[in-house]
């Protein structure tokens, strides 16, 4: 009966602490869906961020340079897990200009791996102007990413169409980034449009105290368990 007891008490803190590490790694959706990018929007709890996976997005602010893009109420987020090792957001919008026209804006914002840090940057769109001359119509993003605590730029990157229409940056790794966003659509002789970019960076997951503590006793009880059964009986 002791042997049982003592068994189950081992069994349970295994359980409990390999169960604690599976909960925290588990995918966070986006919260709330589809956050409009309002320039005038407030950021404040359960508004104007996103997590998603071990990532925190904040702080977006929407700036409408030239030409006639979407208003930032016209423009959503969503969370981006195509890339397992690179999650994010993607935007979406009707980010258009017309024959003859040019559209320019830019998005900014904020992000922060809740533990470990951030050290590279995926980024692509979807346009309709893969395989034309630039004399039709093109785009070109720019995105410039620096280190949210002192100011320093980490990286540059630009994806283009016509051209590669995804572009990746790998940094020395910081906690948070800001990431400024310049978007251009030439409208050329045919117009041209652009309606999905996402983004995605990667973060490495550095384990929690308590987390860690749980599975060491677990483990701990594995090895406790193995000595109990091995002991000669008792006569």
């Amino acid at each position: 009966m002791k042997r049982l007891l003592f068994f189950m008490l081992v069994a349970g803190a295994v359980i409990w602490g390999f169960g604690a590490l599976e909960a925290r790694a588990g995918q966070i959706d986006i919260s709330p869906p589809g956050v409009p990018l309002d320039p005038n929007f407030v950021p404040q709890p359960n508004a104007n961020f996103a997590i998603v996976g071990n990532l925190m997005f904040s702080n977006f602010n929407y700036i409408q340079a030239t030409g006639d893009p979407p208003p930032g109420t016209g423009v959503t987020i969503q969370s981006f897990t195509s890339n397992p090792t690179n999650p994010g957001v993607t935007f979406i919008g009707p980010f258009n200009a017309g024959a003859g026209h040019t559209s320019d804006w830019v998005i900014t914002y904020t992000v922060t791996a809740l533990s470990g840090t951030i050290s590279d940057a995926f980024l692509s769109f979807v346009g309709g102007v893969a395989n034309q001359p630039p004399s039709l119509g093109s785009i070109i993003i720019s995105e410039s990413i620096s280190d949210a605590a002192t100011g320093a730029v980490l990286a540059n990157m630009t994806a283009s169409s016509p051209g590669s229409q995804s572009a990746s940056a790998t940094f020395a790794g910081v906690t948070s980034i800001n990431v400024q966003k310049d978007i251009d659509v030439f409208g050329g002789s045919n117009g041209a449009s652009l309606s999905i970019i996402n983004q995605g960076f990667s973060s490495s997951v550095i384990p929690e105290p308590a987390s860690m503590a749980l599975l060491g006793i677990g483990i701990s009880g594995l090895f406790a368990l193995r000595r109990f059964f091995k002991r000669p009986p008792v006569a």
